[in-house]
């Protein structure tokens, strides 16, 4: 080792959640705040304009590249699957959609014994540190650090799809994020005057001139250290920043907020996990925790394709450099128009079958169509409404390859694995079908292309689901939070067993939230933070 350093919290992964954990303990100046982030800074080009995300996901610079094993549900395939790899992890490459989730979700949380997470005691969470457009009421709070803002460009087949879902039944709403999303709706989105506003441009800028906080870029943690006696406590960490190595220490807590992929993964090269895996890359178990990289999660959508006429989509605008040219004209002039676009613009929810007990299906509506992520867009107009089961039942896992750090786990989702997520797979294909050939739509003459009309019986839907089938990129819950065997840490999120450890980051949901997940992940770090400081607050 190079030297030995000490600060009061050291906070590994300048995800979003890093982020709000940085800014919020280093309020107190008489605590030592270091975040260790082992991608570079955030000063690429394509991460401050919305539609940057085509180049920032899947490349190097900014994305970690990861691929799943094959998934059997996925008839073989083996899928991209994105991580952020700068200051402000994935909020500085995602869809940057605000989306809460439904009361549901929290309320479930809350009566599997962990208290504090209902959706009563959240909401204000969500509201602390909100900068809504529209200004604070019952459900939204205005001067936090995360800016909500409407979309910033119109189109008419979305408008004309909101019509669509509205006549089957899948009524117009103002808003999702108030508790119950069934509806269709405009998301809202974390952009501020037309830019991406990451969780790095909401927390960390406002802090950058603290001189109680030290903040490491290309800083890798290859592993975690407990003492040699009971109780067990977490004694420091190695890192490699920049080619030099260090042994760093925390007088009152490590937090591991590297994401769900990230985190479980370093628990596990550190001899915390389960015994087999660890046994089997010859690590020595220092504490066994079954759950560590279990109850994987994520939202599968199934991307459908549909060519119209009589309408304009981006397919049509993004055809010719006079039209690209335009667009950029556009934003340099105005910040509107399409490079100011998530990925999806427009959202609905609803259940897959009346048993449901609330919406269980979200559809993610994009006026544009692709082959596959990064490809060309289509020479002819078109849409993808893509459907995704919001609460899956499959549950996939992290797993090391090997005891060092810098090579990546073997990630499993296990999609599709579950009779009843094939069931709503299909069912989701079948209400879209209902959607696209409903009154509205027919001036537009809506042709179904993938995948395909001609597939009709369950079996092919099943099929085609496996076919079509990609990651929305929200895996949560290899850390799990909860009582049982198979949780890893506590309703304060402290590593079970483990003094001095905390895990917060979107891998202790026990169950995944309805929809995107970065929001839920600045809550969870909010009262992250508000735990270490009421356990610190008289330490020094």
């Amino acid at each position: 080792m190079q030297d030995n350093l000490t600060f009061d919290y050291v906070i590994i992964g300048a995800g979003t959640a890093g982020c709000v954990l940085a800014n919020r303990l280093s309020n107190d100046p008489s605590k030592r705040v270091l975040l260790l982030e082992a991608g570079k800074r955030d000063n690429y080009f394509w991460i401050d304009i919305p539609v940057g995300y085509l180049y920032t996901i899947g490349n190097p610079r900014t994305d970690w590249c990861f691929a799943t094993e094959p998934e059997p549900g996925l008839n073989g395939r083996s899928i991209g699957y994105a991580r952020g790899k700068v200051l402000g992890g994935c909020s500085s490459i995602n869809a940057m959609i605000y989306m809460r989730g439904q009361k549901s979700d929290y309320d479930s949380w809350a009566a599997e014994g962990n208290t504090g997470w209902s959706w009563q005691d959240v909401l204000p969470v969500f509201r602390r540190s909100e900068d809504y457009q529209h200004g604070t009421d019952d459900f939204h709070g205005s001067g936090g650090e995360l800016r909500v803002e409407e979309r910033r460009v119109n189109w008419e087949i979305l408008d004309v799809w909101r019509d669509a879902a509205e006549a089957c039944g899948i009524p117009k709403i103002d808003e999702f994020n108030r508790g119950d999303n069934f509806g269709n709706a405009y998301f809202q989105m974390n952009q501020r005057e037309g830019k991406r506003w990451s969780a790095a441009r909401a927390f960390l800028d406002p802090i950058k001139d603290r001189s109680n906080v030290t903040i490491w870029t290309e800083a890798s943690v290859t592993k975690l250290h407990l003492n040699d006696a009971a109780p067990l406590r977490v004694t420091g960490l190695d890192c490699l920043h920049k080619g030099s190595r260090h042994h760093i220490q925390a007088n009152n807590e490590i937090i591991l907020s590297a994401g769900a992929i990230a985190s479980p993964q370093l628990l596990q090269v550190s001899g915390i996990g389960p015994a087999d895996l660890l046994q089997e890359h010859e690590i020595q178990p220092q504490h066994v925790l079954p759950g560590v990289g279990g109850n994987l999660q994520d939202h599968l959508q199934i991307r459908t394709i549909y060519s119209v006429d009589n309408t304009v989509t981006l397919n049509q605008r993004a055809r010719t450099p006079w039209g690209m040219a335009m667009m950029g004209l556009e934003y340099m002039l105005y910040k509107t128009g399409p490079l100011t676009m998530p990925p999806s613009q427009l959202g609905a929810f609803a259940k897959s079958d009346p048993s449901q007990p609330t919406a269980n299906i979200e559809w993610h509506v994009q006026p544009l169509s692709l082959d596959r992520f990064g490809a060309p867009l289509h020479r002819y107009n078109a849409i993808t409404p893509s459907v995704c089961n919001l609460r899956p039942s499959s549950r996939g896992h992290i797993r090391i390859r090997s005891s060092k750090i810098d090579k990546a786990p073997a990630i499993t989702l296990n999609y599709l694995s579950t009779e009843e997520d094939r069931k709503v797979a299909i069912d989701g294909l079948q209400w879209t079908r209902k959607i696209m050939s409903s009154a509205p739509l027919q001036p537009f003459n809506p042709q179904e292309l993938k995948p395909g009309a001609h597939i009709t019986g369950e079996e092919e839907l099943a099929m085609a689901a496996g076919d079509l089938g990609t990651t929305i990129f929200h895996p949560v819950g290899t850390c799990k939070m909860g009582q049982d065997e198979h949780a890893v840490v506590n309703d304060r999120l402290q590593v079970h067993g483990i003094a001095g450890l905390r895990v917060i980051d979107a891998s202790i949901m026990p169950s995944i939230t309805s929809g995107n997940t970065n929001a839920p992940t600045v809550m969870i770090a909010e009262k992250g933070a508000d735990f270490i400081k009421a356990d610190y607050q008289h330490s020094r």
